[in-house]
């Protein structure tokens, strides 16, 4: 103990001393570049095809240049922006590869810094291209363009067009920029682009965006083509779903949600990269699990929340950022499957809901649905302690910066309230109080539908309750604005049928009755009123054809299930130039942590966080190595670090690190990594980049969750 003590305080005298920035794993060019992909790219051959002549010295870079502009129409930003750095690393003054950066980020500083790069070369390239950087510094750079303009980056693009009437590239750029803004002439921009290029991938993602949310049938011919077109891109095989969900095509938007998220589970275990940075993947596996329920799949559905629950985690917990985190996406899968089948003991006991009581959206969710449990096994008094301590919730939500938190909590109150006060006889008031209830959820649900993230569908609950009223004909109005909303929807279309037959009206209630059997033909068990001997067959009434889900094989495509992958060959030398591989850690946990070397200093605190921790990571029957390119006599024979209170190891030839992605091929410099393996040779969680990772409380949260997922 007293060795290891020493060894802390001289680890934090050497920290402090001053190291080169290159050392500590940063990017040579500039910060922009500490983000980002930074391993060279490879030919994807389903990415789709586009040809965009650029001024170019190297064949190579043109090649390259092309394959992340397919990507940018997919909207996979990430790999676009590997190619585009390569170009990049192939021709540095090249214009167009700074554009191609600066059209691969979101916005924000690096699309600021990176814009300006292609502004100072734009004296470079022709008329065109100059034209293409121009419309980007118009939006990125306010202070070159007119300021009175509210799209000054369209204008220039609409010059483009105009100028250049054979640039395909320049009209589905514009659009992407116009979709859902002007519909009709985005339309006819997009059949400009098929006129002359009928597989652009561009163009048809645009208009499945386009005609996406309403009037979804204008768009089914560029669903069924886009996954074929860009088959390796998991976006390209999503697409479609939202459109096919919209237009109540169940059976082919389970079929390409289904085919996106095993696309996307084949990249990462070919990439080594996780669920976490993978920023559609977890949205994938949320629609899929909502489309799977409407088809009556509620084992399926539930399984993905599961897959969620278990995939590793990184990010902090916030309601919605850009995305939710797998495992928030997990707990909205759960909760909104268990409300739609009723399962109101599973609520109760929390099984596969991960919540956290410190955090007042989970408290929201965990208070509404255990009042719409104890509302559903009637206990009626524990249900109103629930509604209270919702309503109490009501201050301290006002004080939140978060649109879903003050969206939901007034539709939750006033859903639990109309359906407690029909529980105790004010048939009136409850209609009246869930009536508004459902008329704000469905407010909600025009900005929400991405799935629904809400776990009700009020209006079908209002069409329940009216049948129970005895008012079917108010039952029909219910069930139909809920048919408006979510088409071809199995519980409406059960209650449409009840609700015909209770109006003597059979006829109806077999139309309905059939269009049910088409959907939830394949459900885990029948809804009540399948059993009421009505005489049917199964008929799709949806706006084009479709596949069964069921007997669609999709296993080509890649996994049903996400694991770690395996991990990559570890071949080192320890200081006494011993040959250390994992297989001597077999049955172990391994946390494999590669550092700059002793003369980083933010490598040598990352160490001595680390050995602080060094029984902590025993306990949980995990070895701790550390691995940089120093020598092996380095190791052994350094006052910095030779006393380390575990293994270090020797790659001086940069093997492993290039194996476990903890280098930087565009620069060639080693980079930051913290990875860690399972007892069973498996990467289950790493962090990579130019910072060293060092909150080790974390990752032992992280550990302990990862060893009760393996018993």
């Amino acid at each position: 103990m007293r060795i290891l003590l020493l060894f802390l305080l001289m680890l934090s005298a050497i920290a402090a001393q001053p190291a080169a920035k290159y050392r500590q794993g940063h990017s040579h060019i500039g910060e922009g570049f500490d983000e980002g992909p930074r391993q060279k790219p490879w030919e994807i051959a389903g990415a789709g095809s586009v040809s965009f002549p650029i001024t170019h010295k190297n064949p190579e870079t043109q090649k390259w240049f092309n394959q992340g502009v397919a990507l940018l129409h997919s909207f996979w930003y990430y790999e676009a922006e590997r190619a585009f750095r390569w170009c990049l690393q192939l021709e540095p003054d090249n214009a167009m590869a700074w554009w191609g950066l600066a059209r691969s980020q979101a916005g924000g500083k690096r699309t600021k810094d990176f814009v300006q790069e292609a502004v100072k070369r734009k004296g470079t390239v022709s008329d065109r291209e100059r034209l293409y950087i121009e419309a980007d510094a118009a939006n990125a750079l306010p202070e070159l363009g007119a300021k009175d303009e509210s799209n000054r980056g369209r204008l220039v693009l609409e010059r483009l067009v105009m100028k250049y009437p054979d640039d395909i590239e320049a009209k589905a750029f514009l659009a992407l920029d116009t979709m859902m803004v002007d519909r009709i002439g985005t339309e006819l921009l997009i059949r400009e682009v098929l006129a002359k290029a009928s597989n652009h991938p561009g163009a048809h993602h645009y208009r499945i965006h386009n005609w996406d949310g309403k009037d979804p049938e204008f768009a089914l011919e560029s669903c069924r083509r886009y996954g074929d077109i860009a088959p390796a891109v998991g976006h390209a095989r999503h697409m479609p779903g939202h459109v096919f969900a919209g237009a109540g095509m169940w059976h082919e938007a389970a079929i390409s949600m289904d085919a996106a998220t095993r696309v996307e589970k084949k990249y990462m275990q070919e990439r080594q990269t996780f669920p976490f940075e993978n920023w559609n993947y977890t949205h994938n596996k949320n629609y899929l699990a909502y489309i799977q329920s409407q088809l009556g799949m509620e084992k399926a559905a539930l399984s993905a929340g599961r897959q969620l629950l278990a995939a590793p985690r990184m990010e902090k917990r916030s309601m919605r950022s850009d995305s939710f985190p797998p495992h928030m996406e997990a707990q909205i899968i759960v909760l909104r499957t268990k409300v739609r089948f009723e399962r109101w003991p599973d609520l109760l006991d929390g099984a596969g809901v991960d919540f956290d009581d410190s955090y007042i959206g989970d408290k929201l969710l965990k208070t509404f649905v255990e009042g719409l449990a104890y509302h559903g096994l009637g206990n009626e008094p524990k249900a109103r302690k629930a509604l209270a301590d919702l309503e109490g919730m009501k201050d301290e939500i006002a004080k939140k910066d978060d649109f879903f938190l003050k969206s939901w909590h007034p539709v939750m109150v006033r859903e639990l309230k109309g359906k407690l006060m029909l529980a105790s006889g004010k048939t009136l008031e409850g209609l009246t109080e869930l009536g508004e209830a459902a008329i704000a959820w469905a407010a909600m649900l025009h900005d929400q539908n991405d799935p629904p993230f809400y776990p009700s569908n009020i209006y079908d609950d209002l069409g329940r309750a009216y049948l129970k009223a005895k008012s079917p004909i108010l039952a029909v109005a219910a069930y139909g604005k809920s048919m408006e909303l979510v088409r071809n929807n199995a519980w409406a279309l059960a209650g449409l049928t009840e609700a015909h037959l209770a109006l003597g009206e059979k006829d109806k209630a077999t139309a309905y009755y059939s269009r049910l059997l088409h959907v939830w033909g394949d459900a885990d068990s029948p809804m009540p009123v399948m059993k009421t001997g009505l005489a049917a067959d199964p008929k799709d009434v949806s706006p084009g054809p479709q596949r069964n889900y069921k007997r669609t094989t999709l296993s080509s495509l890649g996994p049903d299930l996400w694991e770690p992958f395996p991990s990559p060959k570890l071949d080192a030398l320890d200081p006494k130039r011993k040959r250390v591989q994992l297989a001597e850690y077999k049955g172990r946990n391994v946390l494999l942590i590669f550092y700059l070397g002793q003369e980083c200093a933010h490598c040598l605190e990352q160490l001595k966080a680390v050995a602080s921790k060094k029984e902590d990571f025993e306990k949980r029957n995990t070895a701790v190595l550390a691995i940089s390119s120093n020598k092996p006599e380095d190791n052994a024979d350094s006052i910095q670090i030779k006393d380390v209170p575990f293994r270090l190891l020797s790659d001086e030839r940069f093997e492993n690190a290039k194996r476990f992605l903890s280098y930087d091929d565009f620069e060639r410099l080693e980079l930051h990594s913290t990875v860690l393996i399972d007892a069973q040779g498996r990467v289950r969680w790493a962090h990579r980049g130019g910072d060293p990772f060092t909150d080790f409380d974390t990752l032992l949260k992280e550990l302990d969750r990862m060893n009760k997922i393996a018993e």
